[in-house]
């Protein structure tokens, strides 16, 4: 169907001229699906494309409120963007959302307690809970949610999770993986990771999908529509290949992404594996954990 984004934002006209079925949302109407986006990454305008163009894949009609936190101020995204785009979390607690996406961070070498932002996180996880029908929590905000609900930690991997990895699905007959048979594609790119024996000794949650290389990636919290995702199946084509130069660039020590590019050539156009993938897992979460209520 069509997604709605707030008026004027630069990357509806990007996503158009994909062919995306995208417009302004100049009201609401009550009739579509509510998402609320906390993009915590850097590269919000990028964030932004990322997702509108994989829940525009959907057969629903979605309304996207991109959200803000109160005590944060981005560094590589202008406030103008931030104030004429984005509503404070302050000016959205009363409403209630069907669908709720947040974000990675490139924050997550940091302890969680020592994040800026972290008490408000914590505030927004909490109010999720009762105003969100189902929470997707992303890369960084995976591990923070469940450290934050369940006390599991992070831990610090000594290189880089960088590339796309197949992925085991553990439980085909739920509903989040309908028609992906048993194995999928997804990007990863961290530095941390979560252990499998700290997620299975957690009764309140069940591992979902895992890798054979890069380890946990779906869980869900048990009797709730909440699942958190430590890879990226909403990246574009382009987004490790960007990252990967970005840092040879600043002189960083760092792999070339596993299984991206043709022969490992950095210097051919990656080969994007896991698209389908991702538009399917993102359509299955919509239909069934945020559609049908």
């Amino acid at each position: 169907m069509s997604i709605k984004v707030p008026k004027g934002l630069p990357a509806l006209q990007i996503v158009k001229n994909e062919g995306v079925p995208v417009e302004e949302m100049v009201t609401s109407t009550g009739n579509t699906l509510r998402i609320a986006l906390l993009n915590l990454m850097p590269m919000k305008e990028t964030t932004e494309v990322d997702f509108i163009r994989i829940l525009a894949a959907s057969p629903y009609e979605i309304e996207l409120t991109l959200m803000k936190l109160d005590t944060h101020i981005p560094k590589h995204t202008s406030q103008y963007h931030m104030q004429q785009y984005y509503k404070p979390f302050s000016h959205l607690k009363d409403k209630h959302f069907d669908g709720l996406i947040i974000t990675g961070a490139p924050i997550e070498k940091l302890a969680f307690e020592d994040v800026t932002y972290w008490n408000e996180l914590c505030s927004i996880i909490e109010w999720s809970e009762k105003n969100v029908t189902s929470t997707l929590f992303i890369c960084w905000a995976a591990q923070a949610a469940l450290y934050k609900k369940f006390g599991i930690n992070k831990y610090l991997l000594p290189e880089k999770m960088f590339g796309i990895f197949a992925h085991t699905i553990l439980r085909p007959d739920i509903l989040l993986f309908k028609e992906m048979g048993n194995r999928f594609n997804a990007p990863q790119s961290r530095h941390t990771e979560l252990r499998e024996e700290d997620i299975r000794k957690e009764k309140r949650i069940e591992l979902l999908a895992t890798s054979q290389i890069s380890g946990v990636h779906i869980i869900q919290e048990l009797n709730t529509k909440n699942f958190f995702i430590t890879g990226h199946s909403e990246y574009a084509t382009n987004t490790l290949d960007n990252e990967y130069k970005r840092d040879i660039s600043k002189g960083e020590k760092i792999e070339i992404p596993h299984n991206y590019y043709p022969g490992d050539n950095p210097q051919l156009p990656p080969i994007n594996s896991w698209q389908e993938d991702g538009k399917k897992l993102f359509c299955n979460w919509l239909q069934y954990y945020v559609h049908n209520q």
